[in-house]
């Protein structure tokens, strides 16, 4: 009877709520006692938690309850384009993605990015002050299924996803696009074009 209510409760139960539960004359106590050898090395143990008793999982088992969830997040519209322009301009440094965005980049969408390890520090720029770069992560290009960071899609394959729009950016005078002007120099594809 002891085993039976320990099992269809939920939280503990004290001694006096057995007996309680019990016909006249039994002792709970004694039969705790006797559960408890009883369980002794296996699966699930009969344990006092304070004053109260239940059956709990065994202690060395513990790690098998544990539930393993992928938290998503949504990423802001300032951490996406950050993304995308480390991306497609790696090596790039804080003050080029503020120049190539227009306003400034908040400490907490690189944290963020960082933190997703999506990207992570390059080497200084040999340049005065010697600026820290930004470069994409193996974890980046695994996540987007992408051998290396020339397989990003050019402006081609962006406009015909319908991502950007067939019109010219303004100030850039229209003209028949070359293979040349998707790639830069090192072989990335270009998303932004001056």
């Amino acid at each position: 009877m002891v085993e039976a209510i320990l099992f269809a409760t939920a939280d503990p139960i004290t001694v006096a709520e057995l007996s309680a539960r019990m016909p006249h004359g039994c002792d709970p106590a004694e039969a705790l006692v006797y559960l408890r050898k009883r369980y002794e090395g296996r699966g699930v143990a009969v344990m006092k938690v304070g004053d109260a008793w239940a059956i709990r999982t065994a202690p060395d088992l513990g790690f098998l309850m544990q539930k393993e969830t992928v938290e998503t997040r949504k990423l802001s519209r300032a951490a996406i384009e950050t993304l995308a322009i480390i991306a497609y301009h790696q090596p790039v440094t804080r003050a080029e993605i503020e120049e190539i965005r227009g306003v400034s980049v908040s400490r907490g969408t690189v944290d963020q990015l960082l933190e997703l390890e999506w990207i992570r520090f390059g080497r200084r720029k040999m340049t005065p002050g010697r600026p820290v770069t930004f470069v994409v992560t193996q974890s980046f290009l695994d996540h987007f299924g992408l051998e290396n960071a020339r397989d990003l899609p050019g402006l081609k394959e962006l406009r015909a996803a319908g991502l950007l729009e067939n019109r010219p950016a303004p100030g850039l005078t229209p003209g028949p696009e070359s293979e040349d002007e998707d790639e830069d120099v090192e072989g990335q594809s270009e998303l932004f074009e001056d």
